[in-house]
C-alpha cells in the first residue's frame, strides 16, 4: 500500500480509500450479511487501506462498527457525514449534532476522524453550512467528538466545483470530497490548484463509475460530445474511442486506466472505491500479477488503485506540472529551484520530471533528458 498525507490535517492514509456507500455498499444491497461485510472491511484493512467512509445515508455505520470492535482505533481513518437539507426542510444544529452522536453510537466510537457536510450545493445551502451549522461543528471539534471537519459537493448539479472552490476561502473546512474522473476533470483547473494552495485534503468519489465498465455507455457520451462540438469529430467515429489507452505500457482495461488517471492527478489525495467482493477488493489494488488469495488458484492482472502512473508524453517538457509543454520561464524557474531558488510553484521543489508526484530519481531525470535529445520515455 501507498500512504500520503491528507491535506493539512497531518492523518497519514492510504491512497486508497474503503468507500462504504454506493451501488456495492459492501455487499449489503447483494445478500451479504453484517458479518460478511465486517469481514470485508477486514480484508481491506490487512491490504494496508486504512481509511474508511460512510455516512447514515448509506447504512453502513453499523457494520464499521462490528469491523471496528476487532481492531485497534487509531489504526484506521474513519470518515462519515451529516445532511444540511433534505425534502425541503433544513437540518438544525441540534438535529447534526444528533447525526454525529448517533453516528457515534453506532459505530462504537467516541470520535470520528473527518466529519462531513454531505452534498453541499452553492449559495445558500453554503451559507448556511458556514454560517449556522459551522460554529456547531467547531463546538463538537473543541470536545473532541470531531477531529478534523470537510464537506462534500454535490457533482450532478454543482458539476463546476462552485461550492467547494468558495468553500477554499473559509478555514473551517479541512477536507473534500470531490468528484473527478477521465470524462470530468473539471477540478484540474476549477478547484485542485485551490486545495494544493491551502493545503485542503481531497477525497475523490466517482473515479471509477459504471461508464468505464460498460464500452457502449463511452462510446454513446462521446459521440453526444463529439455531435455537440465538444471533442474532434474524428473521436465519436472510432468503435472505442478510449482503445489507445490500453496498450503493453499503458492500462490492461478501461476501469485500471480510469484508476490510474485519478490516483496520479495532483491535487488527489485518497480514490475512493467501493466493493462488496473479497476477489473484487483484491483486483481493485493490484499493482502486478499476483496469487488470488481469495480462490487460490487464478492469478489476478494488473489494476487500478496503486497501478504506476501512465508513461510522460514524449517531448513535453512539463517543467511546472501544468499540464502544458513548458514556457521559457518555466524552465528558467526550475533551473532557478534547483540552484536553490525556487519559486512558489506547485512542483518547482520537487524536480517531478515525470508527473508521478515525488521528487526525480537518476533514471527519471535521464529518460527526460534522452526525451528532449530526441530518445524514447
Amino acid at each position: 500500500m501507498q500512504y500520503t498525507t491528507l491535506g493539512k490535517t497531518g492523518l497519514k492514509v492510504s491512497v486508497a480509500g474503503l468507500g462504504c456507500g454506493g451501488f456495492s455498499r459492501l455487499g449489503l444491497p447483494h445478500g451479504k450479511t453484517e458479518d460478511e461485510a465486517a469481514r470485508l472491511i477486514h480484508a481491506a484493512v490487512d491490504l494496508g487501506i486504512n481509511l474508511l467512509d460512510t455516512a447514515p445515508v448509506y447504512g453502513t455505520e453499523a457494520v464499521v462498527g462490528k469491523a471496528l470492535k476487532s481492531m485497534p482505533r487509531h489504526s484506521v481513518v474513519v470518515a462519515t457525514k451529516a445532511v444540511v437539507y433534505r425534502n425541503k426542510e433544513w437540518h438544525t444544529p441540534e438535529r447534526v449534532v444528533a447525526s454525529l452522536d448517533n453516528s457515534l453510537r453506532l459505530m462504537g466510537t467516541d470520535h470520528v476522524d473527518v466529519f462531513q457536510l454531505h452534498g453541499i450545493l452553492p449559495g445558500e445551502e453554503y451559507r448556511y453550512s458556514l454560517e449556522t451549522l459551522g460554529p456547531a461543528l467547531l463546538e463538537q471539534k473543541a470536545k473532541g467528538k470531531i477531529r478534523h471537519i470537510g464537506m462534500t459537493e454535490q457533482p450532478v448539479e454543482d458539476f463546476t466545483h462552485e461550492t467547494l472552490a468558495r468553500a477554499t476561502e473559509d478555514d473551517i473546512w479541512e477536507v473534500f470530497m470531490v468528484a473527478f474522473h477521465m470524462m470530468h476533470q473539471s477540478a484540474r483547473k476549477n478547484l485542485f490548484p485551490l486545495t494544493r494552495q491551502k493545503r485542503i485534503g481531497t477525497m475523490l468519489m466517482f473515479a471509477v463509475r459504471s461508464i468505464f465498465a460498460k464500452p457502449e455507455r463511452v462510446v454513446a457520451a462521446l459521440r453526444e460530445a463529439a455531435a455537440q462540438g465538444k471533442i474532434d469529430k474524428s473521436i465519436g467515429e472510432l468503435a472505442e474511442p478510449l482503445g489507445f489507452l490500453i496498450h503493453d505500457s499503458g492500462a490492461a482495461n478501461i476501469t485500471e486506466a480510469a484508476y490510474r488517471f485519478a490516483r496520479h492527478e495532483p491535487g488527489v489525495d485518497v480514490v475512493l472505491f467501493g466493493t462488496g467482493d473479497p476477489a473484487h477488493l483484491i483486483l481493485t489494488l493490484t499493482i502486478t500479477s499476483q496469487s488470488d488469495s481469495v480462490n487460490g488458484s487464478a492469478t489476478l492482472p494488473a489494476a487500478g488503485v496503486l497501478a504506476p502512473p501512465p508513461p510522460p508524453t514524449c517531448g513535453s517538457a512539463d517543467f511546472d506540472c501544468d499540464g502544458d509543454t513548458a514556457t521559457d520561464a518555466d524552465i528558467e524557474a526550475f533551473f532557478r529551484c534547483l540552484a536553490g531558488a525556487c519559486p512558489a510553484a506547485p512542483c518547482a521543489s520537487s524536480a517531478d520530471f515525470n508527473g508521478d508526484g515525488d521528487s526525480a530519481t537518476d533514471a527519471d531525470i535521464e529518460a527526460f533528458f534522452r526525451v528532449l535529445a530526441g530518445g524514447s520515455c
